[in-house]
């Protein structure tokens, strides 16, 4: 029952301490259910390092029906965990979010296919059927089909994107040729419905080059010129940091402590576990401030869009490292 308490027990503690003043309240937005592909925020809040911090943070779990862009643009959220191709896609559209930290320096994306199928390269994309997840989460496929000059409208030279729900569903049952996976969480699923590593080809968006940079925190831009938001949000990212880096070093731990938030009761130690070691893998080297090549490699490869890019200009305003400066100082 910590997790439906943690807020009162943080502000009890508070009084009894002798603290002039409330903690701050920030609320996260997470893109997707509460896994570990999130660990860092869950260990930052269960071993009280937002506390420290005098912050009482509030997370939000995420679903196949929740938009973090959304939920932040409609004030449900001070801070959102999303995909930089969604939140410069928003952006465009005039959804001034800005990247503050970015927890994840590598990608975990890729398409998985049955080696059954025939493919072997994406010489042979043309004439199949890809499983693609969307609410933001395309892009990133749209950029690379863009950049190998294959059509998504389907026919002989082109492929036929099947909208996949977040499952692998179209791989097992033979609907589609290849679906889209995470390397820490839907690759995963698939061996545990029976294939083998030896029944698949996986094709990983670092391997292509076309790698984009995913889970990075995100505020609206106004907000950055109140400077008592901005404090809060140093403090946020500190203690994130911390709790990303303790987990690194506890994955099992820190999985278990995952665990204890999930209300669903859906995820499984041994899922969750194997999560955290591949989640590891990608925040590995991170100090949370954002890497301004990799973000200029998103960005390139999501202009890189023949006559239908992601984004049509170069973003302005994007980032900062504000925030991670005096994070980290």
């Amino acid at each position: 029952m910590k997790k439906l308490f943690a807020s009162a027990v943080a502000g009890a503690m508070a009084l009894g301490a002798g603290v002039a003043q409330a903690a701050d309240d920030l609320t996260l937005q997470l893109k997707w259910v509460t896994q570990a592909q999130f660990a860092g925020y869950y260990v930052a809040l269960e071993n009280g390092f937002y506390e420290e911090e005098d912050l009482n943070v509030t997370i939000k779990p995420g679903g196949p029906d929740i938009a973090p862009t959304q939920v932040i643009a409609g004030g449900g959220a001070d801070v959102v965990v999303e995909w930089m191709p969604a939140a410069l896609a928003a952006r465009e559209k005039g959804l001034p979010l800005v990247n503050i930290a970015q927890p994840f320096a590598s990608s975990g994306m890729m398409l998985t296919c049955r080696a059954d199928s025939g493919v072997t390269s994406p010489d042979d994309f043309p004439g199949r059927t890809l499983g693609v997840w969307f609410f933001g989460n395309e892009f990133p496929f749209l950029s690379w089909m863009s950049q190998l000059g294959v059509s998504t409208e389907g026919g002989e030279d082109g492929v036929t994107v099947l909208k996949q729900g977040f499952n692998v569903d179209p791989l097992l049952q033979g609907q589609a040729d290849c679906v889209s996976t995470m390397t820490y969480n839907e690759y995963w699923q698939v061996i545990d419905a029976g294939l083998t590593p030896e029944d698949l080809v996986t094709f990983k968006y670092e391997d292509q080059g076309v790698a984009t940079l995913e889970d990075g925190l995100y505020v609206l831009e106004d907000r950055l010129a109140d400077e008592a938001f901005k404090d809060q949000l140093v403090r946020f990212v500190r203690a994130s940091m911390r709790g990303w880096k303790w987990a690194e070093e506890n994955p099992d731990a820190a999985a278990d402590i995952v665990l204890e938030y999930d209300e669903t009761g859906a995820q499984t130690e041994n899922h969750q576990r194997r999560m955290m070691g591949e989640i590891a893998k990608l925040t590995a080297g991170s100090n949370g401030a954002l890497d301004e090549a990799a973000y200029q490699r998103t960005v390139d490869s999501l202009l890189a869009g023949g006559s239908d890019p992601v984004i049509t200009a170069e973003p302005e305003g994007a980032w900062t490292h504000d925030i991670t400066d005096a994070a980290l100082n």
